[in-house]
C-alpha cells in the first residue's frame, strides 16, 4: 500500500519535523520523503481534518480474552479496538485460560496476531498459572517472545520468589513486573479507605496495601539488581518512594492508568461496578499526585490498563463483580482532559523502549509506524464508541476532547 500522508502535523520532540505540517509519502512501508507540497503519481491520498500523527502508541497492559474466554474479546477484535484507537502496539497480559506460562502459549498468541496491523507483545506469568508459587518457564517464554514476566493483578507474597526471579531475568535481561498489593492489609476490600467507603458501607483498601509491598520490592530489587516494573501505581506515597528509588540509581520503572488520572473514588456514589477497579480508584489527593508523578517523569508509561469482562461477572452486587474496565477507545480522548499533548504522546511511546522494543522514527528511510489522530474538539463518549466484545467502560458519558483516527503500522492503514 503506497500512500501520501497530506498536511499532517508532526507530534515527536525528537523529530526535526516536530510540530511542522508536513507531507509524508510512503512506499512500501518505508517513508521515502517528507516535505511541503509533495507528489506521488499512483499513490492513494489520506487526507483528515486536523490530521496529526506521531510515532506509533504502545499500550503496557492489555488484557483480552482469548484463548478461553471470547465471550469477553477475542484476539481479532481485540487487536482491531487497539488500531483504531490508535495503538500500534500493545502489551498483552497472561491472564486468558490457560495463563500464558510456558513457551507454546507465547508462541500461540504470537502466530494469532501476526496478520494484524497492531503488533502484539505478550507478557509472560512470573509464576507457573500465576498462583504465585513457582518460577514459571521464563527463559523459554523470553526466546519465544516474550517482552515481560508478571502476573496480572496479582502481588507476589512471597518475597523470596520474586528475589529468585529478578536474580534470575538478570540472565536474560528480562523485564520483571510486580503488582502491588498486600493482600493480607487489603482484606476483603473492595474500594480505597477513606471517606467514600465510609458514607457507602463498602469495605476499604487503604493505601498502605499499595505502598507497604511497594517498599518491600524496592528493597529486593536494591538486593538483586535487574529490571523492575511496577503497574498501575494509584497513591501519592507510591509516586515519592519510586522517585526516591530512581534518584538512588534503581532499575525501575512504573506506570499508571487512565481511568487513575481522570476518576476520583467520588464516582463510586451510585454503586456502579463499571467503576470497581484495581487498584481502587483514590481521592483527589492522590489523582492530583498521580498527574504530578507524570508531569515530572516520575512515572514513566500511562496505560489503558483494558481489561474486558463479561456481563455475568460485572453487572453485579458491587462486592462481587469483577474488577476492570475497558479502556482503548477512550484513553485520547480522556487524558486530553487531564494532561498536555505533548506529555500523552510521550508517555503512550516511550514504553517500547523500557519492554525492549524497537522504538519507531519519524524520518525518511525509516519503517512507517504511525498513530494517526486530532487533538481538537469536544465530544461525549457513549456505548457506539465502544468497539470491544465486552461493554463495561467507566468512561461511558465522559466529556472528551480529540480523537485517535487509527494507524498506519506494518503496511496496514487502520481507521476507525
Amino acid at each position: 500500500m503506497n500512500l501520501i500522508f497530506k498536511n499532517a502535523i508532526i507530534v515527536d520532540a525528537n523529530s526535526s519535523f516536530n510540530n511542522k505540517a508536513v507531507d509524508i509519502i510512503v512506499e512500501g512501508g518505508i517513508i521515502k520523503k517528507i516535505g511541503a507540497g509533495l507528489t506521488a503519481d499512483g499513490f492513494d491520498v489520506i487526507e483528515l481534518d486536523n490530521l496529526h500523527i506521531s510515532n506509533g502508541w504502545f499500550d503496557s497492559s492489555v488484557s483480552f480474552g482469548e484463548p478461553g474466554y471470547e465471550d469477553r474479546e477475542t484476539l481479532a477484535n481485540g487487536l482491531n479496538v487497539a488500531a483504531k484507537s490508535g495503538f500500534t502496539d500493545i502489551a498483552l497480559q497472561p491472564n486468558a485460560n490457560p495463563i500464558a506460562d510456558k513457551q507454546a502459549d507465547i508462541a500461540f498468541l504470537i502466530s494469532k496476531a501476526q496478520n494484524a496491523a497492531t503488533s502484539l507483545h505478550p507478557i509472560g506469568a512470573l509464576t507457573k498459572s500465576s498462583e504465585g508459587k513457582d518460577i514459571a518457564e521464563l527463559f523459554d517464554m523470553k526466546n519465544a517472545g516474550a517482552v515481560a514476566f508478571g502476573d496480572y493483578n496479582k502481588s507476589l507474597q512471597d518475597a523470596g520468589l520474586l528475589k529468585i526471579a529478578l536474580q534470575y531475568a538478570q540472565d536474560f535481561d528480562g523485564l520483571v513486573i510486580a503488582y502491588a498489593q498486600d493482600d493480607k492489609i487489603k482484606g476483603k476490600g473492595v474500594v480505597h479507605e477513606g471517606e467514600v467507603s465510609t458514607r457507602l458501607g463498602l469495605k476499604g483498601i487503604p493505601t498502605l496495601a499499595e505502598e507497604l509491598q511497594i517498599v518491600r520490592n524496592l528493597y529486593l530489587l536494591e538486593y538483586t539488581g535487574g529490571k523492575l516494573h511496577i503497574p498501575t501505581i494509584s497513591t501519592a506515597k507510591s509516586v515519592q518512594l519510586i522517585k526516591e528509588a530512581k534518584a538512588k540509581g534503581l532499575n525501575v520503572t512504573c506506570s499508571v492508568s487512565v481511568h487513575h488520572l481522570v476518576f476520583t473514588d467520588e464516582v463510586l456514589t451510585e454503586f456502579d461496578s463499571r467503576y470497581k477497579v484495581t487498584p481502587p480508584l483514590r481521592p483527589e489527593t492522590e489523582r492530583q499526585a498521580l498527574i504530578a508523578g507524570v508531569l515530572d517523569g516520575t512515572i514513566d508509561v500511562i496505560t489503558t490498563d483494558h481489561n474486558p469482562i463479561d456481563i455475568e461477572n460485572k453487572k453485579l452486587e458491587f462486592d462481587l463483580a469483577k474488577d476492570g474496565t475497558v479502556g482503548l477507545e477512550s484513553a485520547f480522548g480522556a487524558l486530553q482532559t487531564v494532561l498536555p499533548l505533548e506529555v500523552i504522546v510521550e508517555k503512550l511511546t516511550v514504553g517500547k523502549t523500557i519492554f525492549g522494543l524497537q522504538q519507531s522514527l519519524i524520518a525518511e528511510g525509516a519503517t512507517a509506524s504511525f498513530t494517526l489522530f486530532n487533538p481538537d474538539g469536544a465530544w461525549t463518549f457513549n456505548k457506539q464508541n465502544i468497539l470491544s466484545k465486552s461493554k463495561n467502560s467507566a468512561f461511558l458519558n465522559k466529556e472528551m476532547k480529540g480523537k485517535a483516527y487509527g494507524v498506519y503500522n506494518k503496511g496496514k492503514l487502520i481507521l476507525g
